[in-house]
């Protein structure tokens, strides 16, 4: 059995493509283990300000109590993807990027000394071993052809979950979801038959 962290980030609740196709990738590969959930269009994570950004950088003694609870939610987060074996991230394509929500998440979780450090011989992701599957729904196509070079979503996670560590990384792509709806139930149906055959090698 496996343990898996589910991260959805779509608003769009029950009608989420993104989150849908994800859930399903998550329970599969779980195999009856455990599948923990953090649904960011329901529960948005707040942006970094002030008072997080000063308690991820200080002690916890150092900490006022505001900045302490803001470091208690930042810790819970990275808890949360530390204890994972396997992360199955979720988000739509907007404006050419992912939702913020998941951004916040991914700031919250990037944690120098914690989930990366900095060395003589560089930077050194500290968040190793974990298999990361990216499900990107969009309208049009944007894994390959004209559009591609406007899809900054998952050349971004790459990089950033690369430098935490996790360069194990496979992307289930659901597009053309806006081209009617022959071509959406064809994109659903591929991206349903990729996320079996990737169950079935995990």
């Amino acid at each position: 059995m496996t343990s898996v962290l589910l991260v959805t980030s779509s608003p769009r609740g029950a009608e989420s493509v993104s989150s849908k196709v994800a859930s399903e990738l998550a329970t599969a590969i779980a195999k009856g283990g455990n599948v923990t959930v953090r649904d960011l269009g329901k529960s948005p994570i707040p942006h970094l300000d002030t008072v997080t950004t000063a308690a991820i950088r200080k002690a916890p003694a150092d900490r006022t109590p505001e900045e302490a609870a803001a470091a208690d939610f930042s810790d819970k987060l990275v808890a949360e993807l530390q204890a994972a074996d396997t992360i199955v991230l979720a988000s739509g394509l907007i404006n050419f990027g992912l939702y913020s929500t998941l951004k916040s998440w991914v700031d919250n979780i990037a944690r120098a000394g914690v989930t990366f450090r900095y060395t003589e011989a560089g930077p050194e992701g500290l968040v190793k071993g974990k298999k990361v599957y990216v499900v990107l729904a969009s309208g049009g196509v944007y894994s390959q052809g004209p559009a591609a070079a406007m899809n900054h979503a998952v050349p971004y996670l790459k990089t950033v979950l690369g430098f935490l560590g996790m360069t194990d990384v496979d992307v289930v792509p659901v597009e053309g979801l806006a081209f009617g709806p022959e071509a959406a139930s064809k994109a659903i149906e591929a991206a349903t038959a990729r996320t079996q055959e990737l169950a079935n090698a995990a």
